[in-house]
């Protein structure tokens, strides 16, 4: 695993210690021994992640990370503060100014190398559903990463896993009016609590007396639906492996007991945070990808839609010897209603078209609209003849029920012009049954508007 941190600290012998431990992973490595540099450098520069001194002159570490984490551009960059402050209070100041994690000097190695591969792997996801989402203009990305989803007022659902019971009741009284906190002594059963419930964290007690927690830990990293969601490991002093290992397997915070207060709901504060952040871009990529192929005025697929998944539902109608039909509907004399009413008007009947539209055909039938009044419904395991007696029905419930426009109320007669095609059993193609349809929808309208015409059916 590689990736690009940033060391910051004021002290030269300090940087140089951490930037030979990290080239010795393989990390590269940048330097900044002031707050400005680093918040410079991570402005301009790919950066994985953070460890950002906490004492230095001017401006100090939790200013520093302040400043990060307050801005979009930065917001998403882990940061691990790294101190000889070993009071909760501090700890407490810097989850609160945006931390990832502390690590206390002198750090140890094994500690500092599983800490940073795991927000490595945290910033990689984060990275891709960034990417994803601002590769689309229909998305407002800066005003998405710009929310704080820390301040929501929401209460995160929280799920505990412990069979201590003074342990559990310490949490409850710690958590009392901060989260909406579930129980669940067996881990077992708890497993099953955490996949079908939507929590956004899960904290583990290690003090089982007869189950690995790690295992536990492992199967919710494993599983599709908590795969994301965030694991606060509840650790005994000494269980300092425990931990690291909790760490390569995917857990992404722990806590020492005694826990504090202050720190538990600073730490839950952190993951529920980045987790609804994730949530937030996941959520953007599959509407990015619903507004590529969905017609934003109909609600039916598009144009794009329809090339792409055309060539699919005709080569298995070919393959399975199976009928397949397309038509083709044109609205008549479209061009005068807008002229009449106004393109709102005109709008308004693309929209009750297109309800209508989808009222009369099945659930597998494919209904695009192909561009300007033109429609396309495609009719798989349909014949010709079954094809034309739809288009005929779908004529006539256009025809026979007049088209409101306006708040006035006021109505107008539509008809459409219907042209049907059947795949030809042989030698066929996409393009030769779209065209039959085609020059049948051109002969429905030079025949006098209103009726339908099947080419092949």
């Amino acid at each position: 695993m590689t990736a690009r941190i940033l060391v910051v600290d004021d002290i030269p012998a300090n940087v140089r210690l951490l930037e030979v431990r990290l080239l010795a992973e393989y990390f590269e490595v940048l330097t900044a021994t002031n707050g400005p540099d680093a918040i410079e450098t991570c402005e301009n520069g790919k950066v994985d992640v953070v460890l950002l001194d906490v004492m230095m002159p001017d401006m100090d570490g939790f200013e520093v990370c302040r400043r990060l984490k307050s801005d979009p551009a930065t917001s998403h960059i882990p940061v691990v503060m790294i101190t000889a402050l070993d009071q909760v209070s501090d700890r407490v100041r810097g989850l609160e100014a945006g931390a990832d994690d502390f690590l206390t000097k002198p750090v140890n190695d094994l500690q500092l190398m599983t800490r940073v591969k795991s927000l490595v792997r945290l910033k990689s996801l984060t990275d891709e559903l960034r990417l994803r989402a601002s590769t689309t203009r229909n998305i407002g990305i800066e005003e998405l990463l710009s929310r704080n989803f820390a301040s929501e007022d929401t209460t995160p659902k929280v799920l505990l896993i412990d069979e201590r019971k003074s342990s559990v009741e310490r949490v409850q009284k710690m958590l009392r009016d901060r989260a909406d906190l579930d129980i669940s002594s067996d881990p077992h059963a708890g497993f099953f609590q955490a996949a079908e419930t939507s929590y956004e964290c899960v904290m583990i007690s290690t003090a089982f007396a007869d189950f690995d927690p790690l295992r536990l830990c492992s199967q919710l990293r494993s599983l599709d639906r908590t795969r994301f969601v965030p694991i606060i490991l509840l650790a005994e002093e000494g269980e300092e492996e425990r931990i690291i290992r909790g760490l390569e397997l995917g857990i992404n915070d722990y806590l020492m007991r005694p826990i504090d207060q202050q720190e538990l709901t600073a730490r839950l504060r952190t993951q529920v945070r980045r987790k609804r952040y994730n949530d937030q871009l996941r959520a953007s990529v599959t509407q990015t990808i619903e507004m590529a192929v969905t017609d934003g005025l109909t609600g039916l697929h598009n144009r794009r839609y329809l090339d792409s998944h055309l060539q699919t539902l005709f080569d298995r109608a070919v393959a399975r010897r199976r009928p397949l039909s397309v038509m083709i509907t044109d609205l008549d004399r479209f061009k005068a209603i807008n002229d009449a009413h106004g393109h709102d008007g005109g709008d308004e009947v693309l929209r009750e078209f297109a309800r209508r539209l989808r009222k009369n055909v099945r659930g597998i039938d494919l209904a695009c609209r192909f561009g300007g009044e033109e429609f396309v419904v495609v009719m798989p395991d349909t014949e010709g003849a079954v094809a034309e007696k739809v288009a005929e029905r779908i004529r006539a419930e256009i025809a026979q029920a007049p088209f409101a426009i306006g708040q006035e109320g006021k109505t107008i007669e539509v008809t459409v012009s219907v042209g049907v095609s059947s795949v030809l059993k042989g030698v066929d193609t996409v393009a030769a049954l779209m065209k039959r349809a085609d020059l049948a929808l051109y002969e429905a309208k030079s025949g006098g508007r209103n009726r339908v015409v099947a080419k092949a059916a």
